[in-house]
């Protein structure tokens, strides 16, 4: 098997070979125009047809309503950190709230105090980030400009299992890492944000799903780029936006309507892939940790460890030699990281949670 069908890398991260084959014809020359994807204009009727049909399979997958707008826009999620408070804590509210859960989240939460006032409404620090809160059992203000959290922390492996809760405040998340891996009820959020390198293509884009009404709280005289109305009035084509990265997102999402069938399907595909995995480091009853406590473990990104940097060094180069690319952990915790986006099939999954029983029993 190559080596690109065993990535499993936190990002950027798989594609679908589908995907990866337009792709490749689509570099050459793209075979409605007979010109390169990276040399098409953005202004082209091309690209508005892309655009076009981006924001209308994002809509069919998840059920978004005319109530909501979607742009794509740069700067990944660490823009929208900034963007977010900048637009929405007003001064007729009281400080928007943040859950800070993990690496991510803290850094939105860090963000955010250099725009605004806020407040930590849970912080994880004290567990080693690897619980997380029941967002419904939050004591949050009322009045709060909004109510912030990151849904997948692929940092810790940490996930909320339900993506929907009654809070009386608009509810703002960040699904960088595992947007369109399941179905979700869009009508709960005032905003839903992710960038792309996870399940959605290259670096280069973030779509950002912005319920209208929460437009209309945003304040005059902001820079028209930092601005959402901007992106929104001008229909993602503001300044010059990443074709490249659109074109592909584009391909991604056809691939979920039309290939795999839909977020139900793609949802059952990836609990039985997370699931294949953690049974077989379970079976291993002791010889790895898994950062997540049971209750929270990411069904995108499995954090384990052997124990000891020298075995999970070992364990790294065990893997490459059959293939297995991009499970080193992040640098702030260190160990072994196994990202299963939707582009990562059953069958990688299955040589990876063999390579780690096989490295159990040679090694430990």
């Amino acid at each position: 098997m190559k080596s690109n069908a065993l990535n499993f890398s936190g990002g950027p991260g798989a594609l679908p070979e589908t995907v990866l084959e337009q792709t490749r014809v689509a570099i050459s020359a793209l075979p409605e125009t007979g010109i390169s994807v990276l040399g098409m204009s953005h202004r082209s009727d091309w690209f508005r047809s892309i655009l076009n049909e981006a924001e209308s399979n994002l809509r069919a997958l998840l059920g978004i309503s005319d109530d909501y707008a979607i742009t794509f826009q740069q700067g990944g999620s660490s823009l929208q950190f900034a963007m977010i408070p900048m637009n929405f804590a007003g001064r007729a509210f009281a400080p928007p709230e943040y859950v800070t859960s993990g690496y991510w989240s803290g850094r939105a939460t860090s963000e955010a105090e250099k725009v605004t006032s806020r407040k930590v409404a849970w912080d994880g620090r004290a567990t080693g980030y690897r619980q997380l809160p029941d967002l419904g059992q939050l004591d949050i203000s009322n009045s709060a400009a909004y109510l912030h959290y990151v849904s997948n922390e692929t940092v810790e492996g940490l996930q909320f299992p339900h993506c929907e809760t009654a809070t009386s405040v608009p509810l703002i998340a960040d699904m960088s890492s595992d947007f369109l891996s399941k179905s979700i009820r869009p009508d709960a959020y005032s905003m839903i944000y992710a960038h792309a390198q996870k399940n959605l293509g290259p670096a280069g884009v973030t779509v950002a799903v912005i319920k209208r009404s929460l437009l209309e709280r945003i304040p005059a005289g902001l820079p028209a780029i930092l601005d959402f109305r901007t992106h929104v009035s001008h229909g993602s084509n503001y300044n010059t936006p990443p074709v490249f990265a659109i074109y592909v997102l584009t391909l991604v999402t056809r691939w979920l309507r039309f290939d795999v069938g839909g977020l139900e399907t793609m949802q059952s595909i990836n609990e039985r892939k997370a699931k294949r995995l953690y049974d077989a480091l379970d079976a291993l009853e002791g010889g790895v940790t898994i950062h997540a406590d049971r209750r929270w473990r990411s069904q995108m990104n499995v954090a384990f460890t052997f124990g000891d940097s020298r075995l999970d060094s070992a364990f790294i180069d065990a893997a490459r030699e059959q293939g297995i690319v991009g499970i080193e952990g992040h640098r702030s915790i260190g160990g072994l990281r196994a990202s299963l986006y939707n582009a990562v099939t059953d069958q990688a999954v299955e040589i990876l949670a063999n390579a780690v029983t096989e490295f159990s029993l040679e090694r430990i």
